[in-house]
């Protein structure tokens, strides 16, 4: 059973969604909140399997409640979905970077609001990597494009990891990665596997979006 709960300031959003995920065999909600910091007094305490997350709510806002979620490591199993009005939302990409499993709209259909629970629930990143490449994209151009460096979190890696960073930076799949790589696909996968243990990332988004602050990918280039 996928457990989930549900932060948003308006109940008829929160009833809304509760409906429509009890309704599935497999979904239960557990636990509701109207603000980030009851979400993350019901993070704590419920520990769900997936948290639908608004970005913009009273006296503690989903980036920062999304961040301490990410943060605690009694909870590394939970996952984060924020959801906002506007696509490329700044809160958003605050959201990504502070460790969310990805972002959905709103005005999400029905059937895709449940697939993207159950994709989260599995360990897979939502919307990641190439939606989630173009929201990055646009505020690394907003901010400056960085310049690639071998200090920070690069330093561990070797010069194949690196190829792999990149490429899942522009959003290929471990069996795209392969064949671009000519590697086996569990090669692939073992290169992943040691980017999320050596810059510990928790999902594939989070390595978007140090592919991106790193200067591994920079917006509109292609290897």
């Amino acid at each position: 059973m996928i457990t989930v709960a549900l932060a948003d300031d308006q109940a008829l959003v929160r009833a809304g969604f509760r409906a429509l995920l009890d309704a599935e065999e497999d979904i239960e909600v557990i636990a509701e909140a109207a603000d980030g910091e009851a979400a993350v007094e019901a993070v704590r305490r419920h520990r769900p399997d997936v948290v639908l997350m608004d970005v913009r709510m009273p006296r503690t806002d989903g980036l920062r409640a999304t961040a301490r979620v990410t943060s605690d490591a009694a909870l590394s199993r939970t996952r984060v979905i924020v959801l906002t009005t506007f696509e490329l939302d700044e809160y958003v990409f605050g959201a990504l970077r502070a460790g969310a499993a990805g972002f959905l709209l709103k005005d999400v259909e029905p059937a895709d609001l449940v697939e993207a629970v159950r994709v989260v629930a599995a360990g897979e990143a939502l919307l990641a990597p190439r939606h989630t490449r173009r929201l990055i994209e646009a505020f690394v151009d907003q901010s400056g494009t960085p310049s690639p460096t071998d200090d920070g979190p690069l330093g561990e890696l070797t010069a194949r990891e690196r190829e792999v960073l990149a490429l899942v930076g522009q959003g290929l799949s471990n069996a795209e990665i392969a064949e671009r790589l000519v590697l086996s696909p569990l090669t692939a996968k073992t290169h992943v596997a040691r980017l999320f243990m050596k810059l510990g990332a928790r999902d594939r988004a989070q390595l978007v979006v140090i592919a991106y602050e790193t200067g591994s990918v920079r917006p509109g280039r292609r290897l």
